[in-house]
């Protein structure tokens, strides 16, 4: 079982202490960004990554705005209300900072936007459309939301330039309601991987999990199984932490062995890849050097046999 709550003034272990960022490609990165108008996840989710990621070159873009119409109690994007707005702008200045930074592979996410009639859906795939077109020898991996599992929606992005579709579970079933926001739901996740993979069986679809809310073992297995019976390829497993005082707090630090563990049964029940640890977020360079990897041994072997 997990342990109890954790004491407000309790540090957090030497495991997750990370240094600032700083450098001058992280400066470069973020110069860029702000004149572009750019809202990426590493800012606004405060990831403990973002000076290592910006300093190596990659970064994970948020598209659709910074401003989320979901709550989720773990998550520090900006929430709110819309109102249908969209910058029309979007899909271009994304294209050319792909292009300016030179990625070999990007990961482009989103926020919710309950209030537009296609959920984003429409607009995310015209980022990804302008992004393949600008540099086509880029992989794109998009972390889209669930979009209410609706098929016609989830087709979209199956059908979008897309090599690796992503959508997070983000928690046990039992803590989902305690967790995400109302609109959200673990049921709804599941689907929504299942469909994508349905839709496009030759793209690797992949999914996240946070540790230390206070789930169990148990519960992080049956995660796992429920995950594999959706035929997700990879899963990437991290350590909660807790943006700001208004949040969750943390339950649990869970130590670098304990994910070790994680990633060797994730390992045996047949997932492609798993990245496992304290500082792992869905978005992880890991993860992504082997999805490349994958992705472009694939196509050699594939034009090996066209030849």
């Amino acid at each position: 079982m997990s342990s109890p709550p954790l004491a407000p003034k309790e540090r957090k272990p030497e495991w997750l202490k990370v240094p600032a960022p700083h450098g001058e490609t992280y400066a470069r990165i973020k110069e860029l960004r702000k004149d572009l108008r750019l809202a990426t996840v590493c800012e606004e989710a405060r990831c403990p990554n973002l000076g290592e990621c910006w300093n190596h070159g990659t970064a994970t873009f948020m598209v659709l705005g910074d401003t989320c119409t979901r709550a989720c109690r773990f998550c520090n994007v900006k929430t709110g209300k819309p109102a249908g707005r969209l910058d029309h702008e979007e899909p271009f200045n994304l294209a050319h900072a792909v292009k300016t930074m030179g990625l070999s592979y990007v990961v482009i996410t989103m926020v919710d936007r309950d209030d537009l009639p296609d959920g984003g859906a429409g607009h995310v795939v015209t980022c990804l459309e302008a992004v393949h077109f600008a540099s086509p020898d880029t992989k794109i991996e998009v972390l889209a939301g669930d979009f209410r599992a609706d098929p016609k929606l989830l087709r979209k992005l199956a059908d979008s330039p897309a090599s690796v579709l992503a959508h997070n579970v983000e928690t046990v079933q039992r803590l989902t309601r305690s967790v995400r926001d109302a609109k959200s739901g673990y049921e709804q996740s599941l689907r929504s991987l299942s469909e994508l993979k349905r839709l496009a069986p030759a793209k690797l679809t992949k999914s996240s999990l946070m540790l230390g809310l206070g789930e169990t073992d148990d519960e992080v297995r049956a995660t796992l199984v429920d995950l594999r019976r959706a035929e997700v390829d990879i899963v990437t497993l991290g350590q909660y932490l807790q943006p700001t005082p208004r949040h969750l707090p943390v339950v649990e630090y869970l130590p670098p062995a304990r994910f070790e563990a994680w990633q060797k049964e994730a390992q045996t029940l047949g997932f492609l890849f798993c990245a496992s640890g304290p500082l792992v977020r869905s978005s992880y360079k890991a993860g992504e050097l082997f999805t490349e990897r994958w992705l472009r041994e694939r196509d050699r072997r594939s034009g090996e046999l066209h030849v």
